[in-house]
């Protein structure tokens, strides 16, 4: 969840872009009619509005889903089957 959908102002496409980089004054180019869209909090425009607010609620999770992977420890990785039964030597002689 770590993009986040916007829709062009001019042309009314959607493309993707990193919730990160989705902050208060960062501007994007739109892939197909190249219009330079400018991110701002206080824009009055439903699209920026709307492509702001999701970004600040994945910004969100990623940072709760980060403080719960710290605060949780994490499993061991499976075995494979046919790893399973192996163990490691401790000293081999050829």
């Amino acid at each position: 969840m770590g993009s986040v959908q916007i829709q062009c102002t001019r042309c009314k496409n959607v493309f993707r872009d990193r919730a990160g980089r989705l902050q208060d004054g960062y501007s994007r180019q739109c892939p197909s009619c190249e219009v330079v869209l400018f991110f701002a909090e206080d824009s009055q425009h439903p699209f920026i509005k709307r492509a702001m607010r999701n970004a600040r609620k994945a910004r969100k999770e990623m940072r709760e889903a980060g403080a719960a992977g710290l605060a949780a420890p994490e499993p061991r990785a499976a075995q494979s089957r046919s790893f399973a039964g192996r163990t490691r030597s401790a000293g081999r002689e050829d």
